[in-house]
């Protein structure tokens, strides 16, 4: 370990040598850098020097590269950091921490690359990546129904896993394989079976983080503050998630699923008008997703609403709550498909039926696209007038799609004190938007933008109010920013009231306890009330 007077001496080195720019390679920049990080790891089969790569080194840019999620964060210009550490165990993790203190380098900490703004692999000002990919061993206990998952494991990892031992048993988690659990977790994660079983972070019994000090904490040792924080409010403000101790559900033999659309010639006002009535209170085994879009039929604009459903039980017992409580969507005996929970893990990820479940085991997409999400809160079921306008403004706008996601059950249950996730009760459903595009330059990047921003606009009247809600995991740092991660409470609270409501204040509590000198930021980061007043008082 280096003595003060020697981290003193690398400080005012490094300091020297950052007018090169942020992902140049300059080789007495990187000896430095890593003679820092390995006298700070004391694990040596690999040594950090093995999982740790410079702009010089080949394998840089496709490691950079192979978890960037959004292509708007994969441009020549965009900033990149000065070297990308893949940890293998927990020192790789720890001497990351320690050398980004001693030079001032912001941590970024990347689990699966989803973050629909960059946050986890861009940043304005020096910085490096902790990529999580390789730490992500899943150890499945059937026995006592839990399970240990690392971080950097996939949420299809896990689902195969899970399903590798028993046909009985599953977890509430997205409907995207690719999404890492690090992320997902720690914003809070949901899926479609969240209305029997509420969000993932209800179902997690134990983690492991690596503090700013460098110790590695459980439960117990991190106190029941910080092990709520990280349930929703964002792992990456408080450490490093290590792994995460989730607990399993129990699932059906045989599952039911459905996917139909209707256009508006086909009555999908009424038919998304009623649903919203039901959708929420109807029995907590049933999800019915929607998802809404402009469509082209011969040449004649209209809006297609498609309808995609999870039930926890079998065809007869779907048939029967269908025809009762929403006999306008018109189903027929062979719109109902059963199956195996895993298989209908496949088929919410668009796969054919018969696809083998080792899909689920591949890391990368199919493929990439220019992105931008947004979301919102439906507190009161839209009229159809109001739903009719909404459609004639997504003719307008013509690409933006809108995925209604229904609550209760479950969620309806759960108090919004419980987690940092505060939306639970009150909410009828919930709304992400999403535009895409393949066309680069920023030209076509701020058509598109504007486009969603136009369509959220126009959804104001509709949704919730004091605060307007997000969902912390559609991030979106439209809803404001801390600048490159310094910020004061009321600054903050522009964005984080948005996403945690009431649960913003104690976030920053627990931040002010565990992280006081704000070393774990970002532009959306929880502020450390110690750090701002230690900037004032500067």
């Amino acid at each position: 370990m280096e003595t003060p007077s020697s981290c003193a001496i690398l400080a005012a080195g490094f300091f020297l040598l950052l007018h090169v720019s942020m992902a140049a390679s300059n080789p007495t920049q990187d000896t430095f850098f890593l003679q820092c990080l390995s006298n700070h790891s004391q694990y040596s089969s690999p040594p950090i020097s093995a999982v740790t790569y410079f702009p010089n080194n080949p394998l840089y840019t496709s490691i950079l590269q192979s978890y960037i999620r959004n292509l708007r964060f994969i441009t020549p210009t965009t900033p990149k950091p000065l070297f990308i550490v893949t940890p293998t165990h927990v020192s790789h993790i720890q001497a990351s921490i320690f050398c980004s203190k001693i030079h001032a380098l912001q941590v970024r900490i990347r689990s699966g690359g989803h973050d629909y703004d960059g946050l986890s692999y861009v940043s304005q000002v020096p910085f490096i990546i902790v990529d999580m990919f390789s730490l992500r061993s899943i150890s499945v206990n059937v026995e006592d129904e839990s399970a240990w998952v690392e971080s950097g494991a996939t949420l299809g990892e896990v689902y195969y896993r899970v399903a590798e031992q028993s046909k009985i048993h599953g977890f509430p988690a997205g409907v995207c394989p690719t999404v890492g659990v690090g992320g997902h977790l720690s914003g809070a994660g949901y899926g479609n079976m969240m209305r029997k079983y509420g969000l993932s972070v209800d179902n997690i019994l134990d983690a492991q983080i690596v503090d700013v000090n460098g110790r590695l904490l459980d439960r117990e040792s991190m106190g029941e503050d910080l092990f709520w924080a990280i349930r929703g409010g964002g792992g990456a403000s408080f450490g490093v998630i290590v792994s995460w101790k989730i607990k399993l559900v129990p699932v059906p033999e045989i599952v039911t699923v459905f996917r139909v659309e209707r256009t508006l010639e086909q009555g999908a006002t009424d038919i998304v008008h009623q649903w919203q009535y039901v959708a929420d209170t109807i029995h907590e085994d049933l999800f019915i997703r929607v998802v809404v879009m402009q469509s082209n039929k011969k040449g004649h604009q209209t809006v297609k609403a498609k309808f995609v459903a999870l039930f926890l039980g079998n065809a007869e017992k779907l048939h029967a709550l269908m025809d009762e409580s929403l006999p306008q969507l018109g189903l027929k005996h062979e719109d109902y498909i059963e199956m195996s929970w895993i298989e209908s893990v496949l088929y919410w990820s668009n796969y054919p039926i018969g696809t083998s479940t080792d899909v689920l085991l591949e890391r990368q997409p199919s493929s990439e696209k220019f992105l931008k999400k947004k979301s919102d809160y439906i507190q009161e079921p839209m009229s159809k007038s109001g739903l009719e306008e909404l459609w004639k403004k997504m003719m307008e706008l013509r690409k933006p799609v809108l995925t209604f996601n229904p609550y209760g059950g479950k969620m309806r249950e759960i108090s919004e004190l419980e987690t940092p996730f505060p939306h639970r009760a009150g909410n009828v459903y919930k709304i992400q938007y999403s535009v895409n595009w393949k066309e680069e330059g920023v030209e076509a990047a701020d058509k598109n933008l504007d486009l969603i921003r136009r369509l959220y606009e126009f959804m104001t009247p509709y949704v919730s109010k004091s605060p307007r809600c997000s969902y912390l995991n559609y991030r979106d740092v439209d809803l404001g920013t801390n600048g490159n991660g310094n910020a004061s409470y009321s600054e903050a609270s522009v964005w984080g009231t948005k996403y945690f409501k009431g649960n913003f204040d104690r976030l920053v509590q627990v931040k002010t306890a565990v992280d006081p000198g704000n070393f774990f930021s970002y532009e959306q980061s929880i502020p450390s009330l110690t750090a701002w007043e230690g900037k004032m008082a500067e």
